[in-house]
């Protein structure tokens, strides 16, 4: 009797998730070793499925993860693409991914904390929950603190409806690490510790160009020399957030550079639109900005 078989090619064609994973690649710069591991979890999902389709013993895979790395690193980006892979592959009803903070969830006095934990987890039920800056649910200096009862409420749901939701932590390692310490029960309901890597210059670079080239933005050599230095500084200033302080500079570049075209006036050319030019990034207080060794603050 030939025993039974399951088509791996067909189920990768109907869910597409190769295609999702290469839209991933397309999307974020950089990051392989974060892009890696959501493939090896794909991969993992994929044959889950197959092993249940083949009457072989195969519980749900335990979905929860902790993505943990600085602002700016593609965390949300990557929970968007994941609750895709979940869901074409069936374990959520919903592709759908509900984004919630320690303000969405915790409340200000007894008796609003419930209520407002339950109200996200309904809107979020049948996908994804992501809560950004999770650590900040706990509190250890404040015995008092309503975050212990969204903890609470949220060990019970990751736990008894793991078929309906799936719950991705999120925030900065060392934070993350701490509150993982001080909550063993959340740590053993995660399967997968996914770190995001800062980007490097080249790549914030890169991130860069593709953020002006989407706009219709473009810099020249000179322009590019004057973000290259710009970077070089803001990275080593306080506050900086990877891909996210690149986007809100090009906001502050194009500022400048429609300021500079209102000043002068005249005619302007669709080239005179598009072009960033160095002095409306040196124009920038982050040159003007003591670096941290020299006492410097934070620079926008």
């Amino acid at each position: 009797m030939t025993p039974p078989v399951a088509d791996l090619s067909q189920l990768m064609q109907e869910s597409q998730v190769t295609e999702v994973l290469d839209r991933l690649d397309r999307e974020l710069v950089g990051l392989r070793p974060v892009k890696q591991r959501i493939r090896e979890i794909a991969a993992y999902l994929v044959v889950s499925r197959l092993r249940q389709t083949l009457g072989l013993v195969a519980e749900r895979p335990v979905l929860h993860m902790a993505f943990t790395g600085s602002p700016g690193t593609g965390k949300t980006t990557v929970a968007m693409r994941m609750a895709t892979i979940l869901h074409r592959l069936g374990y959520i009803r919903r592709e759908h991914l509900v984004v919630a903070s320690r303000d969405d969830l915790v409340g200000q006095y007894i008796g609003h904390t419930a209520p407002k934990t339950k109200e996200v987890l309904k809107r979020a039920m049948g996908g994804v929950l992501f809560i950004d800056e999770a650590y900040s649910l706990y509190r250890a200096e404040n015995e008092r603190d309503y975050g212990q009862e969204t903890i609470e409420i949220l060990l019970q749901v990751m736990e008894n409806q793991r078929e309906d939701l799936v719950v991705i932590l999120a925030g900065y390692k060392d934070r993350m690490d701490q509150f993982f310490q001080l909550n063993p029960g959340m740590r053993s309901r995660i399967a997968h510790h996914i770190e995001f890597p800062d980007y490097t210059l080249e790549e914030l670079i890169e991130i860069a160009k593709l953020m002006l080239q989407a706009q219709n933005y473009e810099m020249d050599e000179a322009a590019l020399q004057a973000f290259r230095e710009y970077l070089q500084r803001r990275m080593r200033l306080p506050g900086f957030a990877n891909a996210r302080s690149v986007r809100n500079a090009i906001d502050r570049f194009k500022l400048r550079q429609a300021y500079r075209l209102f000043t002068k006036g005249g005619q302007v050319s669709a080239e005179d639109l598009r072009r960033i030019a160095a002095d409306d990034i040196y124009q920038s207080s982050v040159f003007r900005t003591p670096l941290p060794e020299e006492g410097g603050k934070h620079a926008q």
